[in-house]
């Protein structure tokens, strides 16, 4: 070291003259970054009819840009590619809210009339609890809170609260036109962006293209999934079979536990319209269904295109839930992804931590046999060369 420079405290010599930079202790860091998350936190949890629908607006967006992208490669005009991807993703929300409107108020019709039926199981519950030796009183205060109307006002709470989720489609509308109006000059503007910030710019391309991925992916098996649940309710003769196939195919996007939410309402139609054995048939299938395509074959297609681990993707799932609501819970995958590439990919000092919480490494990051090696310096001169 020369006699004109001096030792900063991170080991680094600065020039003389110069004052040392001080950084802040490591963990003072982390404690200013988990308070500042918690304060964004509770500002998105104030405002979730605005966050909700503006983030839902952006995934389809996102969603739609291959069908834009295929539109103007056929050689269409930017414009009518971006007007022919908004209709489509039109249509496709009219649609869904149309359904599931229909099917609630067919449900709300058919509900009522359980009522004597709902009393002979509760007879029957009553009469097995006896035989096992359970006490009058005990009987009595359980039986008590089986309520058929408290059944059903939560089956309906829950799909009215699926059904929430459009209660802002005039503002989705409206977002979705002006984001694809500005959607037709982004390409240009973001290769203009990455002159100058090209790890931003690369973490949200990463981004947009692992929401693609996801949702293309979480679409098919859905569709297959919801095929297949429909055929085994027209077997078992449960009412409403296309309610409870819309009802799978919106439950697949929402990770670990959307199978839950999608089998309750069927199985408990089918117990009060057909009994005990009619009600084990529904789990019974719907487990095997969800089991081979949404456990075995769905987990390996997608692979590592989300880059989230399965306790990272369960406790996304309860954060943006508590956040969002039923919409949080739906698009959990997608806004993890978006923290995820804001806070860690978009920075070259923080982007380790996505390896560490990603299911695997991905073969781009993986260093090659030569390259294990060799110093990490050397390592680094080689990628660059």
């Amino acid at each position: 070291m020369s006699a004109g420079s001096t030792e900063s405290p991170d080991g680094q010599a600065s020039a003389a003259g110069t004052p040392p930079t001080w950084a802040l202790p490591r963990g003072v860091v982390v404690l200013l970054g988990t308070g500042a998350a918690v304060l964004t936190a509770a500002g998105l949890r104030s405002i979730p009819g605005i966050v909700g629908p503006v983030f839902l607006a952006l995934v389809l967006t996102i969603a739609v840009t291959p069908l834009r992208q295929l539109l103007i490669r056929r050689g269409l005009r930017r414009w009518l590619a971006a007007l022919i991807a908004l209709v489509v993703v039109i249509v496709f929300l009219l649609a869904v809210a149309a359904a599931l409107a229909l099917s609630l108020a067919k449900l709300a019709t058919l509900l009522p009339t359980y009522q004597d039926k709902f009393a002979g199981i509760v007879d029957d519950v009553r009469n097995w609890l006896a035989n096992l030796g359970v006490g009058e009183e005990q009987l009595q205060a359980a039986l008590k809170k089986l309520d058929l109307g408290a059944l059903l006002d939560v089956l309906q709470g829950w799909l009215s609260g699926l059904l929430g989720v459009f209660s802002n489609l005039a503002f989705v509308v409206i977002l979705l036109f002006f984001m694809g109006i500005d959607a037709t000059h982004f390409s240009d503007r973001l290769r203009e962006t990455a002159r100058v910030r090209p790890d931003i710019t690369g973490a949200l391309t990463g981004f947009a293209r692992s929401t693609t991925r996801y949702l293309i992916v979480s679409t098919v098996f859905g569709l297959i999934v919801a095929i297949f649940d429909v055929g085994v309710l027209y077997v078992l003769d449960i009412p409403l079979p296309w309610l409870w196939g819309l009802l799978a195919l919106i439950t697949n996007y929402i990770p670990n536990v959307g199978f839950f939410i999608g089998v309750i309402p069927p199985a408990l139609l089918g117990l009060l319209d057909s009994g005990w054995e009619t009600f084990l048939w529904v789990i019974v299938a719907y487990s095997v269904i969800n089991f081979i395509i949404q456990s075995i074959i769905q987990p390996k297609v997608v692979g590592d295109a989300v880059g989230l681990s399965t306790t990272l993707t369960f406790v996304s799932l309860v954060f943006w839930a508590w956040v969002l609501g039923p919409l949080g819970a739906i698009l959990a995958i997608p806004l993890s992804l978006l923290v995820k590439a804001l806070l860690l990919e978009a920075d070259p000092s923080t982007r380790w931590l996505a390896g560490l919480i990603s299911g695997a490494p991905s073969p781009e990051d993986a260093p090659t046999a030569e390259a294990a090696d060799l110093p990490p310096g050397d390592v680094a001169a080689e990628r660059a060369g």
